[in-house]
């Protein structure tokens, strides 16, 4: 049986990374450590360029929650061209209400704009902090999503294995639940067998050392507690052990 395997990136060394270990699709961002922001049209274009596989935008103006108001929304919908324009495939996006609901008519802008550049949607994890899992996933169905990102309303994906069954067996085949958060080759297996999906998200993320000769680190960039000559990269043996996992 054939799975679809999405590797989320932040540079363009995982881009690389990521196909040479056998990703069927890239979410392209800015800043994993927040979850993931937009990134930028340079960034984007190159990856188009250099890509031989699918490659979704991350639509996500800032870090922090999924309540936008509409200046937000339109800096999103520009950003929703510019993923057109560099010639990307789809854009990931999730918009909820105060309350916890998806919000249906900010959503609904973002998906117009979509589709009207012929652009893939994935709504992402913010149906993780839904308020109701079934209503939630009614609503992005109805919205004309392809797929949605979940942990299944948990930490990860283990805790969350029962939820996504569930919301795989509500979807009946008229949307993809990729299943994503924890997820490794050590897990995979079992749980694309207790839960029945068939896309599967994850970064694979390593480090790697800087190659500077000079090592400055008394100059910090950010944090305090960040090390700025430690390279977060994807590992392609992390991704290539996944894809194993589930061929076998």
């Amino acid at each position: 049986m054939n799975y679809h395997i999405e590797v989320c990136i932040d540079n363009l060394e995982s881009l690389h990374n990521a196909i040479s270990g056998g990703a069927t699709r890239i979410e392209l961002c800015s800043s994993l450590s927040l979850g993931g922001l937009t990134p930028s049209f340079g960034l984007m274009k190159k990856a188009a360029e250099i890509s031989t596989v699918p490659v979704y935008a991350m639509i996500r103006p800032r870090q922090g929650d999924f309540l936008y108001d509409q200046d937000d929304i339109d800096s999103m919908m520009h950003d929703i061209e510019a993923a057109a324009e560099a010639g990307l495939q789809g854009v990931v996006f999730g918009v909820l209400k105060a309350n916890g609901d998806v919000d249906l008519l900010l959503a609904q802008q973002l998906v117009e704009r979509a589709k009207l550049y012929g652009l893939g949607v994935t709504f992402h994890r913010a149906i993780d902090q839904c308020r109701n899992a079934e209503q939630a996933l009614e609503a992005i169905i109805g919205l004309g999503c392809e797929r949605v990102l979940t942990s299944g309303l948990a930490a990860n994906v283990e805790q969350g294995a029962d939820t996504l069954a569930k919301m795989v067996k509500q979807a009946d085949g008229r949307i993809s639940i990729m299943a994503g958060a924890g997820l490794n080759a050590s897990n995979v297996a079992k749980l694309v067998e207790k839960t029945g999906v068939r896309e599967v998200h994850l970064s694979g993320k390593t480090t790697r050392p800087s190659k500077m000769a000079l090592v400055a680190e008394s100059a910090k960039m950010g944090a305090q507690d960040v090390d700025d000559f430690a390279i977060p990269v994807t590992d392609s043996n992390a991704i290539r052990q996944v894809v194993e996992a589930l061929s076998s």
